[in-house]
């Protein structure tokens, strides 16, 4: 009878238990050596010249005791830990191993599990990573983000953090490794410390981009901002997509929002448009104000904002809405409709201030046309830059910039790009007598655009 497979218990046949003077059966006694024959086959040689033909079952263990050990160290070896899971001990402590790395795309919003230990999680659009508490995920819980089409915002739950921060936004382009203490979330600060050095070692003042137009179903009201970038000095902010501020109501983050510092949208007025970043998750918005230094905006709603430069203006009309224009490469500005500042001025000899529809508060180039009409024969009028003093029109002293009329109360047609004083005013004198009609089609306000 051979060994129980189940329990490994051996039986000898009956008949082979004798007694003196008993005649032996050789059937059962055959048996018997058979058998044993057999099972010393099948045995385990210790010196390692046979292997197991089956799979070699253990006794489960403990971490103090394992299923597998060795006779000089019994405590370190292989045993069997809750749940079937293969385990380790080394001098009786448990020797722990990384899961095997897991890779995923993802192409939206996701919550981060316990099993996503050790995980990569590529995200191919602006995604939100919510985590699950660090409690549930438990200590040592690691795991990987690649922004890779967007930026993605990792949100702890509740108020837990990560790196001391309640968010923390991944710029695209970026990735980083997230560790869970049991309490908290924290990371290897490379993102970050890519981020920090942008800023606080560059240097430079910048516009790409973040090109202004009226929007296409608001002009009156709305500015759109296409994607780019600003940079003045050691701030710097991004937007990877399109952007729209409306000038009807204070400063709210995010597109579509009010952008005024303060107050309500003026008639004749102007407002510049000021590059936001929140500190909080780096994110771009825009405020605008009449004020053309930052120093002169109110801040009132820009808590945890730094404003980074001025990246445009735009103007109201005389119903309070934006003048619709074409914003150029170099930052030109083209009306849509050019502006009649001058019907039939009277001009003379005596030098004047003449106020243009540009921005108020800066100097600008204002582009300009004319046409003139004069009495006198050979007659002609000068328009320039107040930088330049009262000046003198005519061949004899300091020229022209619309051609001199010769036939009397006949017209002359000029243009120019003339700088304004922060009041919008150029210098205006004639030769003689005479009246000017302007046309203001623009201005060039330098913001930092170099195309």
């Amino acid at each position: 009878m051979p060994r129980n497979p189940s329990t490994g218990v051996y039986s000898k046949p009956a008949g082979t238990t004798p007694s003196v003077g008993q005649v032996i059966d050789p059937a059962p006694w055959n048996a018997l050596t058979i058998d044993l024959g057999n099972e010393i086959t099948n045995s385990l040689p210790r010196d390692g010249s046979a292997p197991m033909t089956a799979p070699l079952k253990a006794a489960s263990g403990t971490v103090s005791a394992p299923g597998i050990g060795f006779a000089s160290t019994p405590q370190t070896g292989v045993y069997l830990k809750g749940g079937g899971l293969l385990a380790f001990t080394q001098n009786g402590v448990d020797v722990g191993f990384d899961k095997a790395l897991v890779y995923s795309a993802k192409s939206g919003d996701y919550s981060a599990l316990a099993s996503d230990d050790n995980a990569v999680h590529r995200f191919t659009q602006a995604a939100t990573l919510t985590l699950s508490a660090a409690a549930t995920l438990g200590a040592n819980w690691h795991y990987c983000v690649i922004a890779d089409g967007g930026d993605v915002t990792v949100d702890p739950t509740g108020s837990e953090t990560i790196d001391g921060a309640a968010l923390l936004v991944l710029k695209n382009g970026y990735s980083v490794n997230i560790t869970c203490s049991g309490a908290a979330f924290f990371t290897n600060k490379l993102a970050a410390r890519i981020q920090s050095k942008a800023d606080s070692s560059a240097v430079g003042d910048f516009v790409v981009g973040l090109v202004l137009s009226n929007n296409g179903a608001s002009p009156n009201t709305h500015i759109d901002f296409t994607s780019g970038s600003a940079r003045s000095g050691s701030s710097f902010v991004s937007s990877a997509v399109s952007f729209t501020k409306r000038v009807t109501g204070t400063f709210a983050a995010g597109t579509g929002a009010g952008g005024l510092d303060a107050g309500a949208v003026a008639a004749n007025a102007t407002y510049f448009a000021y590059a936001l970043r929140k500190e909080a998750d780096l994110s771009f918005d825009v405020v605008f104000s009449t004020s053309p230094t930052i120093g002169g905006i109110n801040t009132t709603l820009l808590t945890g904002y730094t404003i980074v430069k001025c990246i445009g203006v735009v103007l109201t009309d005389g119903g309070s809405n934006i003048r619709p224009f074409v914003l150029y490469p170099r930052d030109e500005y083209t009306f849509v409709t050019p502006v009649k500042d001058a019907i039939s001025l009277a001009v003379s000899t005596a030098s004047a201030l003449l106020t243009l529809t540009v921005p108020n508060g800066v100097k600008v180039k204002a582009k300009l046309r004319f046409q003139f009409t004069s009495s006198s024969g050979t007659n002609s009028a000068l328009l320039s830059d107040p930088a330049q003093g009262v000046l003198i029109a005519g061949i004899v002293s300091d020229g022209g910039n619309v051609g001199a009329v010769q036939v009397a109360s006949s017209y002359a047609i000029g243009s120019a790009d003339i700088w304004t004083n922060t009041s919008k005013q150029i210098r205006q004198v004639a030769g003689a007598a005479g009246n000017i009609w302007i046309w203001t089609d623009g201005f060039h306000f330098p913001c930092g655009r170099s195309t």
